[in-house]
């Protein structure tokens, strides 16, 4: 058994991935970690999250000195379920030891000069890792995943649009010049656990945000090779989330060949549904799947992807993650086989 320390676990994402680990085969929990000056140091973890009760009754320990020696010393491996910031200064120390580090932020997604400073607010200080690191998503990345001793778990808006796109994308079948349209609808968990007007229930209501300005349209640009145009909004529902893709195609391409790029990519593939019909929320939420379906008239075509922003989004696709760096089942402690 593999010993994981989860850092951020009072959240919601971090809690998703202490209830995996605890039902892993092959993991076991070293520790429920929080920030040093957190309120919620030393609390039980089932008091911030009561459905644990009686399953994981572990403290939240705040990340001091000697929790972090204790990491360094006692774990096999680190996820990181916390601020951009803070995961960009707190992995290179974890990976210093040797301990592969599972980032669920953002710190260590992107290259590129400048892009941290633009989007993210903060200067880069770690390019060595930046370029080092592994994109974590799982159905397409597997052999860098093994290889890296970061992987970078991509974001809930990326992963949803990117495993719509990436099969036409590789398949050739996207006109040239035409920039691919994503407008998505996230649940508001995607906003943290920490309360704001934006995500109190009287507040919230279905509305666009980020603008031509949301961070997560250069990661998916980049990572899928072609400038996309992504509109996120903020749906009045917990978890999950919708993503409509409009896709301009080549002509001539036909039928069999969209069919064909989905089955090539994700025949054999556990995580993703090619669901037949048109997904929804209700299908995924509380599942690791990914369900995708297309539909087209003429040249243009229109794939829905449906994720649940928690798990396949972030806390599901790094116990995926962990499991291809570790030469696990893909599936293991996500779906019985």
């Amino acid at each position: 058994m593999l010993k994981a320390a989860i850092i951020g676990a009072s959240g919601y994402t971090g809690a998703e991935l202490a209830g995996l680990i605890h039902g892993h085969p092959h993991l076991t929990l070293a520790g429920l970690y929080v920030s040093n000056g957190s309120q919620d140091a030393h609390k039980p973890f089932t008091s911030l999250h009561p459905r644990w009760r009686g399953i994981i009754d572990l403290p939240l320990l705040p990340l001091d000195d000697e929790a972090i020696s204790r990491i360094h010393t006692e774990a096999d491996l680190v996820l990181l379920a916390t601020a951009h910031e803070v995961s960009h200064d707190l992995a290179p120390g974890f990976l210093a030891k040797g301990l592969p580090v599972f980032d669920l932020s953002g710190a260590f997604r992107v290259p590129g000069e400048g892009f941290y400073d633009q989007f993210y607010g903060f200067h880069h200080q770690y390019g060595d890792w930046l370029a080092k690191a592994a994109y974590g998503l799982a159905e397409w990345n597997q052999e860098a995943i093994k290889a890296a001793q970061l992987i970078a778990v991509p974001g809930c808006y990326p992963t949803a649009s990117l495993s719509a796109l990436k099969p036409l994308q590789q398949a050739g079948l996207v006109a040239e010049g035409a920039r691919p349209i994503i407008s998505a609808v996230s649940g508001v968990s995607g906003a943290g656990r920490k309360a704001s007007m934006n995500n109190s229930f009287c507040e919230v209501s279905l509305k666009p945000y980020g603008v031509f300005n949301h961070r997560h349209q250069p990661e998916i640009s980049y990572h899928l090779g072609k400038q996309v145009v992504f509109q996120p909004h903020l749906g009045n529902f917990i978890r999950g989330i919708l993503a409509t893709v409009y896709v301009q195609l080549k002509d001539g391409v036909s039928d069999q060949q969209i069919a064909a790029a989905y089955h090539q990519a994700y025949d054999g593939q556990k995580i993703v549904r090619l669901a037949g019909q048109w997904p929804q929320i209700n299908d995924v939420a509380g599942t690791p799947f990914c369900d995708l379906h297309w539909g087209r008239d003429g040249n243009q075509l229109i794939v829905v992807s449906a994720i649940d922003n928690l798990l396949k989004g972030a806390a599901s696709q790094a116990i995926q993650c962990i499991n291809i760096h570790q030469g696990f089942s893909p599936v293991a402690g996500l779906i019985k086989e």
